[in-house]
C-alpha cells in the first residue's frame, strides 16, 4: 500500500495555516498540525499559497504544435479559410495528434491542471484518426490528469455527408461530449443541424459543447432554437455554449432575457475571454445566475500562434478583459479556471475539502489575486494525490 502523503504548512485562500492529509488519492482532513505516522510521507509546503487543480474548459489538445518548429501563417481571414487550411495542413505533414496532445498535455500539468476538456476534430477525410491519438494520451496520463474529449465536426454537422455518423461513432469509441459548430452560419440550416446535434446526444446520452461564434441576432436565435430543445429534452444542466459572441453584441434587455432563460435552464457558458471580438459580461452572467467559466481554445496551431497551457495566465486574461482589478475580483476570475469549470464540464470530486479527489498546487504567492497576477512558477503539482510536477516540470 503506498503511504499516506501529508502537504504542511501551506496557507488556504483566507490566509489560514494548515496541513493536508491525503490517503488513497483523496483529502483526508485539513487542518493544522495534523497527526502523521512513521508510513507518512511529508511535503513541507513552506508556507506556500494551496489552490485546487487547475481547470481547463475549452482546448483542442489535438490540433497543437506545441513543441514543434514555428508554423508560418498565411491563412485567409474567414472561419471557414482557417478550417480548409487546418484539415489540408494536417493531412499534407502528417500531424501526430497522439504525440502532439501528450505533449500539451503534460505541459498542462506541469503548470498545475489536472482537469482538461478538449474538443478533438471529427470529419469525413480524417475519420476518428485524431481521436483516436487523443485516446492514446487519456491512457496514458489517466492516474495523472482527467481528460475529456468533445467529438467536434469542425466542418460543421451537415456541410459533409457522413459527418453525423462519425460523430455517433467518437461517441461510441469513448469520446464523452457531443459538440457542434455555428448551425446558421456553418450548417446554414440551424434547425436541421440542432435537430441532428440533439438527436444524436439524446440516442448516446451525452452532453453537448456548441462553438457559437455567430453575431449578434442570429446567434441569438439560434440560442434560442438551443434552448428550446434543452427545454423539450431535460438537458438542464447537460449543455455548454462555448464562445456565445452574440451576448457581447446584443441591447442590454434582449441580452438579459436570454441570459435570464440560460441560467433556468442550467446552460454555462465557456469563453477564452479574446480582446479582439465582443465577449459575454462576466458581471451580467453573475448577476443573472448563469455559470461562466474559461479556457484557452487552440493553442499554437494553425489557428493562432499564441496560447500557453497555464491557467492562471488565462485567468489574468480574463481578468483584464473584463476590467477585474479588486483582489476579490480577481478571485473570480480564478474561479473561472476552477471551481466554475469543474462544475460546467461535470469533473466531479472536486475542490480543497476533505473527500474530494487530491489535486492542489502549491505556489509562492500571497493571495489568490497575487497568484493570477503574478503567475508564479508551480512549486509542487498534487494530482489523484500524488505529487506530479516540481518547479514547473512534469516528474517522470
Amino acid at each position: 500500500m503506498n503511504p499516506s502523503l501529508l502537504i504542511s504548512n501551506v496557507r488556504m485562500a483566507d490566509g489560514t495555516s494548515v496541513d493536508i492529509a491525503i490517503t488513497a488519492g483523496r483529502i483526508d482532513a485539513i487542518g493544522a498540525n495534523l497527526p502523521r505516522d512513521t508510513n507518512t510521507v511529508v511535503e513541507d509546503g513552506a508556507n506556500a499559497l494551496v489552490l485546487p487543480g487547475f481547470v481547463e474548459g475549452h482546448t483542442h489538445l489535438d490540433k497543437t504544435n506545441w513543441g514543434l518548429p514555428w508554423y508560418r501563417n498565411d491563412v485567409g481571414p474567414k472561419l471557414v479559410d482557417r478550417i480548409e487550411n487546418e484539415r489540408a495542413w494536417r493531412a499534407s505533414s502528417g500531424h501526430d495528434a497522439g504525440a502532439q496532445s501528450l505533449a500539451l498535455a503534460r505541459a498542462f500539468v506541469a503548470a498545475g491542471t489536472t482537469r482538461i476538456r478538449t474538443h478533438v476534430d471529427i470529419d469525413t477525410d480524417a475519420g476518428l484518426k485524431h481521436l483516436k491519438g487523443v485516446l492514446a494520451t487519456r491512457e496514458t496520463l489517466a492516474n495523472i490528469v482527467d481528460i475529456q474529449i468533445v467529438a467536434f465536426p469542425q466542418s460543421g454537422m451537415l456541410r459533409r455527408a457522413g459527418t453525423s455518423s462519425l460523430l455517433s461513432d467518437a461517441l461510441e469509441s469513448g469520446a464523452d461530449v457531443l459538440g457542434a459548430l455555428d448551425p446558421a452560419l456553418i450548417d446554414q440550416d440551424p434547425v436541421q443541424s440542432l435537430d441532428t446535434t440533439f438527436e444524436i446526444a439524446d440516442r448516446h446520452q451525452k452532453p453537448i459543447d456548441i462553438h457559437l461564434h455567430e453575431p449578434g441576432e442570429i446567434g441569438a436565435f439560434t440560442i434560442k432554437l438551443l434552448l428550446d430543445r434543452v427545454e423539450a429534452l431535460g438537458m438542464q444542466g447537460r449543455v455548454v455554449i462555448s464562445h456565445a459572441f452574440c451576448l457581447g453584441m446584443l441591447p442590454d434587455r434582449e441580452r438579459d432575457v436570454l441570459l435570464a432563460r440560460i441560467a433556468k435552464l442550467d446552460v454555462a457558458l465557456l469563453t477564452t475571454a479574446p480582446p479582439s471580438v465582443p465577449v459575454p459580461s462576466l458581471r451580467a452572467c453573475i448577476e443573472s445566475g448563469v455559470t461562466l467559466f474559461a479556457g484557452n481554445d487552440g493553442i499554437r496551431d494553425t489557428w493562432t500562434p499564441f496560447g500557453s497551457p497555464d491557467m492562471l495566465e488565462r485567468a489574468m486574461f480574463l481578468a483584464m478583459r473584463h476590467d477585474l482589478r479588486r483582489d476579490d475580483d480577481l478571485a473570480l476570475a480564478f474561479d473561472c479556471v476552477s471551481t466554475l469549470g469543474a462544475h460546467a464540464c461535470g469533473f466531479t470530486d472536486y475542490g480543497l475539502r476533505a473527500g474530494a479527489r487530491a489535486d492542489l498546487v502549491l505556489v509562492d504567492a500571497a493571495t489568490v489575486a497575487h497568484a493570477v497576477v503574478a503567475r508564479p512558477v508551480r512549486k509542487v503539482v498534487v494530482s489523484n494525490g500524488r505529487v506530479v510536477a516540481r518547479n514547473g516540470a512534469m516528474l517522470a
